[in-house]
């Protein structure tokens, strides 16, 4: 039964509302007292059913709320035959509730249009060859699936026949489409825009980016800061406080109605609903901007972030390094680089990478006799010519005579930050190749971004060499840049600044930066690097895109300013009509209940102004 009433709280207020009216028109029009006064008695009844319903539940628990408070306040205004405040208090109290819930459902509205984008169903192919639509339940890792024009990708997977473009604004935020082909990754929930492709599927159902999203941003959502646990605890001793002052008023002016009065201006309900809603529009905001906010704690401590410290590779960088720069000491310069080439695709080293990847497609030289020199390089035979590919280290070793041209070019390309690779063939050094990572476009930019928003130390921590780490930090404004730094290094680095009453929030996309993502008070994983990374995070900007860490950062600011600016209106409000019915004539239930309610519209219209934030340029 409780259930039902519960359930049917819209329609009590629409009937509420009909019978206060009829209660009007029959006393003012109609000069029909009898109609009025049992026209108001069964909205009073009617009303405060769901209320005291909720009353009892809070009570049950030992919490004594807001429908306590206004129960309590109707039965004495029902007592002492004020049956026209009892029956506004109740619809008031009512109707708030419904604009408070139809409120609160809107700042959800980022998890709703992301639960619709999931796809529903799949065209999975069968033993047979052919494609069969299927429940998206039924999709196995390792299935194949047909995707057509405009249909959503249904799980994350690898394309393996055709070509197409992709709508990957559910998962990027980005609405330009991306061209794919064979071998490309794909997401669930994305839109193939034009063209057919067949795709392996990679992960299903609540293990994909998509699924991840969702339960990311739904825990995030229900998760409580420190500002929402301090107002539970404040409602906690509040209510019974306002409780007990009421009845102090009662028996010194023996006045029942001002002590029910102030009953229904005590209640708390704009305190308890505007920080909530304020840390939903928040998190609603970043999610629709490719930013998972793991809850509103990490508002609370990313708002007020003074330090922040940053992995270099793939976070400051863009992870993928290419040649830089090259001087050739040879005449045979067709030759030296095929035999480059040809000993370079020996290795998986990232560098030989590079290197294979300048030098572009040719005809390999037959390589023999392959010997890896552990931190040094490779030497090998190549149509019968002695070659050696690898750092200074290694040159030295072979006995390779290093020109004085020769140590000003490697000294040059240090000094821009380059990794070496040197060539000899045959005891002479024949090529010197400088490789770097490059830095992320637009980096420098959203960098000053942050110092505008307050963040005092910008810091790179690297393993890479120190010189490498200083031309990075020197070329992008960094306070602080420290190579050669182990994991555990970082960490260490991370708790000294920590000990020093900084909070501190450090950006990383490695397996290597989970320590550290998970030892910082705000941890900031890059989309696009490991699962391990993103889980021990606090924070995840999608597809790796640097550029939305300043939007995270004043969204953050602006979502703790919010939550603030709804207790000061909370607060005051309250003041302000417990003062009035002591120091004025005119307050009454109620009055006093909808200068309530509408404070509660007040902080949860101010609120969802967080779903329209955008960083000011």
């Amino acid at each position: 039964m409780q259930k039902l009433i519960l359930g049917r709280k819209n329609h009590i207020t629409i009937v509420s509302a009909i019978l206060i009216i009829i209660a009007y028109v029959s006393r003012l029009g109609f000069q029909n007292e009898p109609i009025a006064i049992w026209s108001l008695i069964i909205a009073s009844v009617l009303g405060v059913i769901p209320i005291a319903i909720q009353a009892y539940q809070a009570l049950r628990v030992k919490v004594v709320s807001i429908d306590v408070l206004v129960t309590i306040a109707v039965i004495g205004a029902f007592l002492i035959r004020n049956y026209e405040e009892s029956a506004i208090v109740t619809f008031l109290f009512l109707f708030g509730a419904y604009l408070e819930q139809r409120t609160l459902n809107k700042t959800r509205s980022a998890i709703k249009e992301l639960t619709e984008m999931a796809p529903e169903v799949a065209l999975k192919q069968l033993k047979n060859g052919e494609f069969e639509e299927v429940a998206i339940e039924e999709v196995d890792i390792g299935d194949i699936l047909l995707v057509k024009t405009g249909a959503k990708i249904p799980v994350d997977g690898t394309v393996l026949t055709g070509e197409g473009h992709i709508n990957e604004a559910s998962i990027t935020g980005e609405a330009v489409p991306v061209s794919k082909k064979k071998d490309s990754g794909v997401y669930a929930g994305t839109i193939l825009e034009n063209g057919t492709i067949q795709i392996t599927a990679d992960r299903v159902g609540e293990d994909t980016t998509f699924g991840k999203i969702i339960e990311l941003v739904e825990e995030a959502q229900d998760s409580k800061s420190e500002a929402e646990r301090f107002i539970d605890r404040f409602s906690k001793y509040y209510t019974p406080a306002v409780l007990v002052l009421s009845f102090i008023v009662w028996i010194f002016s023996r006045d029942i109605e001002l002590a029910i009065t102030i009953l229904v201006l005590g209640c708390p309900g704009a305190l308890v609903i505007g920080v909530p809603v304020s840390n939903v529009a928040g998190i609603g905001n970043g999610a629709r901007h490719g930013i998972l906010l793991k809850g509103s704690e990490v508002i609370s401590d990313f708002s007020r972030l003074d330090t922040m410290v940053f992995d270099k590779t793939g976070t400051l960088t863009i992870g993928n390094p290419k040649v830089a720069d090259k001087e050739i000491y040879a005449d045979n310069v067709y030759e030296v680089l095929g035999y480059l080439a040809s000993v370079e695709k020996e290795s998986d080293h990232p560098l030989a990478k590079a290197v294979v990847e300048y030098i572009g497609d040719r005809e390999p030289f037959r390589v023999e006799k392959t010997e890896v020199v552990k931190g040094g390089g490779i030497v090998a035979h190549v149509e019968g010519h002695k070659v050696a590919v690898g750092n200074v280290a290694l040159m030295e070793q072979e006995n390779i005579l290093l020109s004085e041209k020769a140590r000003a070019d490697i000294a040059r390309f240090e000094k821009n930050g380059n990794s070496l690779v040197l060539t000899s063939v045959d005891g002479e050094l024949k090529a010197l190749m400088g490789i770097r990572d490059q830095i992320r476009p637009g980096v420098k930019d959203d960098l000053k971004k942050l110092k505008k928003l307050g963040v005092k130390n910008l810091v790179v921590l690297s393993g890479d060499n120190q010189g490498t780490v200083d031309l990075v930090a020197r070329e992008l404004g960094l306070t602080e840049a420290h190579g050669h730094m182990l994991p555990e290094d970082k960490a260490t680095y991370i708790k000294e600044l920590q000990e020093k009453g900084q909070i501190v929030a450090f950006v990383g996309d490695g397996v290597n930066d989970s320590p550290s993502l998970a030892l910082a008070q705000i941890g900031i994983a890059m989309g696009n690097g490991t699962d391990v990374a993103i889980e021990t995070s606090d924070v995840v900007l999608m597809n790796s895109d640097f550029s939305r860490l300043p939007h995270a950062l004043g969204l953050t600011k602006a979502t703790a300013n919010n939550m603030l600016q709804n207790i000061i209106i909370a607060v005051g409000v309250v003041l302000v009509l417990l003062a009035s019915v002591f120091f004025s004539k005119w307050m009454n239930m109620s009055i006093g209940m909808l200068v309530h309610e509408a404070s509660i519209l007040v902080v949860i219209l101010n609120g969802m102004r967080l779903l329209r934030y955008k960083l000011r340029k």
